[in-house]
């Protein structure tokens, strides 16, 4: 695993300090004055549920569980949401770059931006009340989803965080997870998202947002199954609990897992590699050490 992940690192390019920098910048565009002064100027549709997180969180299981509402389309990782921003502009037409657009926006400019992404991703599903976009980094956006579609929902998949991030070091990605391929990046990185997250909860009005666990779900499926549908103002239907019957594409690599009941095997899965993640719970924090004791831990990590 470590030869392998050491072999693909090699072979990309990653501005770390790119990557790091604009998560900054978010955080400094999106301010509580900026959400007081546009509350409320987005499109008011409902149409949306944005399921967002790390990788390898648990968020395929949380999109097959909505999925499985008979009112809900899942729609998988969509580019949707990223296309808009790109193609955002200023005043003057000219192209502009994100966050710092987003303090020169007008009510109406916000509300156009929302009706953008309504017109690419309704017609998937004309006939159904919500539509999950499972596109993971759209937490970068949530920000700008709370200016521009004020009544979509948000649902923020969490996951050990050891757990996590060995499980993206331990997959050969098919996208462009650049920071997964060395463990002290992908701790880095890790740290980088959850200081946006908080930088979300802060400022966003309470309850707009909702934080589900993944070992949560575990323990206690149709209690958090039944929590996400409420949130979501959806009526409760029995086969959200029978979510891995439910025939759909899912082209993650959580595919498999989602066709089989709530099981825990993924939960403490780094543990046999302890020592090996050094690096990993180094970038991670001090207090990540106070979880693990690595003199009694396996050292190999083939």
């Amino acid at each position: 695993m470590s030869a392998g992940n050491k072999l693909k690192r090699s072979q990309i390019v990653y501005d770390e300090a790119g990557t790091l920098r604009q998560f900054q910048r978010i955080q400094a565009a999106f301010t509580p004055d900026l959400l007081r002064k546009n509350a409320g100027v987005g499109d008011p549709s409902t149409l949306p549920i944005f399921v967002v997180g790390m990788p390898r969180s648990g968020t395929t299981l949380i999109e097959q569980i909505l999925a499985s509402h008979p009112k809900v389309f899942g729609a998988g990782e969509l580019m949707d949401l990223d296309h808009v921003v790109t193609g955002l502009r200023d005043a003057s037409g000219a192209p502009t770059i994100f966050p710092e657009i987003v303090t020169e926006m007008t009510g109406d400019m916000l509300r156009q931006a929302g009706l953008r992404y309504l017109d690419r991703v309704s017609s998937a599903a004309p006939n159904m009340e919500r539509i999950v976009d499972k596109m993971l980094m759209n937490f970068r956006f949530i920000g700008l989803i709370y200016l521009v579609l004020p009544n979509a929902r948000i649902i923020h998949v969490r996951r050990d965080s050891i757990d996590t991030c060995f499980s993206c070091y331990s997959l050969l990605f098919t996208g462009t997870q650049s920071y997964a391929y060395d463990l002290a990046e992908l701790g880095r990185y890790y740290c980088a998202y959850e200081g946006l997250m908080d930088h979300w909860r802060k400022i966003l009005p309470h309850g707009f947002m909702l934080e589900v666990r993944y070992e949560n779900v575990v323990d206690d499926l149709e209690g958090e199954a039944r929590r996400i549908i409420d949130y979501c103002g959806l009526a409760w239907d029995e086969a959200c609990l029978r979510f891995y019957g439910t025939q759909r594409p899912v082209l993650t690599a959580s595919a498999a897992q989602v066709r089989r009941s709530i099981h825990r095997h993924s939960i403490g899965r780094w543990q046999p590699y302890g020592r090996m993640l050094q690096p990993l719970v180094e970038a991670l924090g001090a207090q990540m050490n106070q979880r693990m004791d690595l003199e009694h831990i396996p050292a190999r990590l083939s």
